[in-house]
Order: structure tokens, then sequence, then C-alpha cells
């Protein structure tokens, strides 16, 4: 499942990011690269102060909590730290999956679902496009400033080459309360059915049914 969130990031929160990014030192992506990815990862990546990245994190992790969507496709247990990423012209990654364990300190966890928010809007840069091959082909990505696509981490994908201005993204990786993205798909669907009739027709039957069904399949499927 790809989803994309339109204005997760407000003017406010992006206009603080771009204040600290404009401050910040951004280091050559390779070194945060496995084996595998080195050979295709041709980007940079911030090299912040630790109060720098606090208050990016907390940025994003207030933004996270606040939406709605988000939360109800994502159902959000652990967040690897975020990655601000920087592609200037002939910059790119190529075809890659996304590490299945992270976290550098303390308690590691796996990644279901990959998150990328774009920073810049699309009209400020040329290529850049993020593509994630999906069962019905291939998926190109390119949204506004402050905008975030979310698509599970075993998908494979790429950022296409930059062929002028800046790309500048965050990406981050959660661990799912449901591990499978095929149930987080049906849970995701369910709830947006379950949040209108919650809002339309809350006394009817059906309603009281079908919201029983999500916790109780989240129940099911939930893994703590």
């Amino acid at each position: 499942m790809l989803v994309e969130i339109e204005g997760f990031l407000q003017q406010a929160q992006l206009n603080k990011i771009d204040e600290v990014l404009s401050q910040a030192n951004f280091v050559d992506g390779k070194l945060t690269a496995g084996k595998a990815a080195q050979r295709v990862k041709n980007n940079q990546e911030l090299n912040g102060e630790p109060k720098q990245m606090e208050l990016l994190i907390r940025i994003l992790t207030s933004a996270m909590a606040h939406n709605a969507t988000f939360r109800s496709a994502v159902l959000p247990y652990r967040m690897a730290d975020p990655i601000f990423a920087r592609y200037q012209p002939g910059m790119t990654y190529g075809k890659h999956v996304d590490d299945p364990l992270m976290g550098l300190s303390g308690q590691r966890f796996r990644s279901d679902v990959s998150m990328t928010i774009f920073l810049r809007d699309p009209d400020t840069y040329e290529g850049g496009e993020l593509v994630v091959r999906t069962t019905f082909g291939e998926k190109r990505v390119k949204l506004k400033a402050g905008s975030a696509v979310i698509y599970p981490s075993s998908s494979l994908h790429q950022v296409a080459e930059v062929s002028g201005g800046e790309r500048l993204v965050a990406l981050a990786w959660i661990q799912s309360y449901v591990r499978d993205p095929a149930q987080r798909e049906l849970l995701y669907e369910l709830d947006l059915a379950r949040e209108h009739l919650l809002a339309t027709a809350a006394d009817d039957e059906t309603t009281g049914l079908v919201d029983k069904s999500y916790a109780n399949l989240l129940r099911m499927w939930a893994d703590v």
C-alpha cells in the first residue's frame, strides 16, 4: 500500500526545518549505507548536532502524532531516528530495499513502513522522483513541500537522478504494530469506512459491527 499525505507538515514547521538545515553540515550519504546500498547510493545526508537533531525529531514526531492518516495507515509502534537527505544535480539513489533492522543505539527494531517527507516544492528541482515498484507497476512520486508518502519498507524503490535544483527530503522508518502489509492495508481501508460511519451514522447497528470488527482484527493481528 502506498499512501500520499498532503500537508503532513505545516508551513511554520517547514520554515523551522529550513532554518535548522541552513546552518547544518551535510556529508556523503554512503557513510550510513550498507554494502549493497553503497553501490547505488549517491546523495548527501545531514550530520547534525545533537540539539539540531532533537529539534528536527520533535517536529516530525509531533506531525506524526497529529496526523490521522499517518496513524491509521501505519499503526506506528517504534521509529528510527530520521535522516535528512539532499540531492544536487547528478545525484541519485539506485534500486534498493531498506534495511530490515534499524536502530544504532538502544533496542533495534524491524522496519515495516518507509516514509519520505518532501521539503522542496517539485517545481524547484528537475528529476528526483521517488520510484516505487508496486503490484500495479512503478509509481513515481514527487509531492509539494510538506507532503509525505508512506510505503512498505520491503518495496523495491529508487530516487531518479536530479538534473537541476536541489531535492531535500526527510526519511523515516517505522515498525508497525501490524507486521503484514496486506493486513495493514485492510485495516486502513476498514478504518476509513469506520470513521465515516461513526461521523454519519453513529447509532446505526452496522456502524457498531464495523467498529467491533476493526477493533478485533487489530487485536488479532497486533504484534506487541
